[in-house]
């Protein structure tokens, strides 16, 4: 694995026009692409297909990178990676969209447009709901369902005008769990195996400091500080992201 000083001199270099760089890293991140085109499989899209449009997001993901989005590089490339592999299917048809949930959107739409004209604001997604009178949630979907992904990393003005990531305006989702559970891997693959083991046994399969101890040979009181031990280490690991 490379280390994040390797990886930000591989993509300062790819960046320079380095094919060799780029190639390494294309390489180097093979693991990532493959566990998130895992949850593209049995979608009527070829494994080797699938794994060409991952490399496309994480080619994108390196040219585009900068030290100013202050994120590891895997943090930043992953909602690129699953963005490119969106915008195929959808492009390609195999996100299917019903007829009434475009009719829905195409009406939303043309509401949005008329308020704005209106009055020169958006409408809430609450009053869209009123409007239509369907629940909240319908109005999302609709809404997003007709919509192309964008990166999280896109520039968008706030109510003051001043222009800010989309990722600072979002909630936690599925791709941001996706993301922490890579942040994750990457900590505990840090640690020691016996750190790895303690960190497994207590927190993934929910046993006790007494049965860890047990299990391991050694005293609860040795176990109580290891485990003390390897949370402040993971914290500071995560400082690091």
């Amino acid at each position: 694995m490379l280390s994040h000083e390797e990886t930000m001199t591989l993509i300062a270099k790819a960046q320079q026009g380095d094919e060799s760089a780029t190639t390494l890293l294309l390489t180097e991140n093979a693991p990532l692409l493959k566990s998130i085109i895992k949850r593209y499989l049995g979608k009527h899209i070829e494994y080797d297909d699938l794994y060409q449009i991952a490399s496309i997001g994480l080619l994108k993901s390196i040219m585009n990178f900068s030290y100013e989005h202050n994120v590891r590089f895997s943090t930043y490339a992953v909602p690129m990676i699953l963005g490119e592999i969106k915008r195929y299917m959808r492009d390609d048809g195999y996100l299917k969209v019903s007829r009434s949930l475009k009719s829905l959107s195409a009406k939303i739409t043309r509401y949005v447009d008329e308020q704005l004209k209106e009055d020169g604001n958006n409408p809430t997604i609450q009053q869209i709901a009123e409007h239509f009178e369907i629940d909240p949630t319908d109005v999302i979907f609709a809404m997003d369902a007709t919509r192309l992904p964008v990166s999280l990393y896109e520039k968008a003005n706030d109510k003051d005008g001043k222009q800010t990531e989309l990722i600072e305006h979002l909630p936690t989702d599925e791709d941001k769990k996706m993301m922490d559970k890579l942040i994750l891997k990457d900590m505990l693959e840090k640690l020691s195996p016996r750190e790895q083991k303690i960190v497994v046994l207590r927190y993934f399969r929910d046993m006790t400091q007494g049965e860890i101890a047990r299990k391991m040979g050694v005293s609860q009181v040795q176990i109580s500080r290891l485990e003390n031990k390897i949370l402040k280490k993971l914290k500071e690991l995560y400082d690091e992201q």
